[in-house]
């Protein structure tokens, strides 16, 4: 238990936020990640629509292929994945846009795009000493006849990553490692 807490630490002083499972019921559930990049909120946002392809997963991706990804910043805009075949998914619809302070996006993200759910993600970026404080919230609401509170510490996860390898972009360059 030490060793857990001290690893903990030891993500909060580098800036990393453990994501967290916020609140958890058969007919829904909220997840957050919060994380610190050491850079200014207009490079964290444009960094974050402009180039989703370059730090989001590939292997969280319907055709395997991050650079078929896209965000369109703006009311009805588009979180959509080119997929083969001329085919196309739309993960996510933009319905606020404040560039440089965030975003809230409706929909259901891949694999629960075939189940009778939906989700509010909002994207808050605020400046703050050492750069942006970057908090994501997602909400996702809906029917599953096995509760969707089986879904929320995958979906923690996923998200976590996803944020945490755009983190790691803009400080070093390079997203996480898978």
């Amino acid at each position: 238990m030490r060793l857990h807490k001290a690893f903990l630490s030891i993500l909060v002083l580098a800036g990393f936020a453990p994501a967290e499972v916020v609140d958890s019921a058969a007919n829904g559930f909220t997840v957050k990640t919060v994380l610190t990049i050491q850079s200014p909120p207009d490079d964290v946002y444009r960094r974050l629509v402009r180039n989703v392809g370059d730090w989001w997963n590939p292997a969280h991706t319907l055709a395997g292929n991050a650079s078929n990804l896209r965000i369109e910043d703006q009311p009805a805009g588009c979180f959509c994945e080119k997929l083969p075949n001329n085919g196309v998914a739309r993960h996510m619809e933009v319905v606020f846009v404040a560039p440089g302070k965030g975003l809230i996006l409706r929909g259901a993200l891949g694999p629960m795009q075939p189940l009778a759910v939906t989700g509010s993600m909002q994207i808050q970026l605020t400046a703050v000493e050492t750069g942006t404080r970057l908090e994501v919230t997602y909400a996702v609401g809906g029917y599953l006849p096995k509760g969707l509170n089986t879904w929320a510490a995958p979906v923690d996860m996923v998200l976590a990553e996803q944020f945490t390898r755009l983190k790691s972009l803009i400080e070093t360059g390079q997203p996480a490692s898978k």
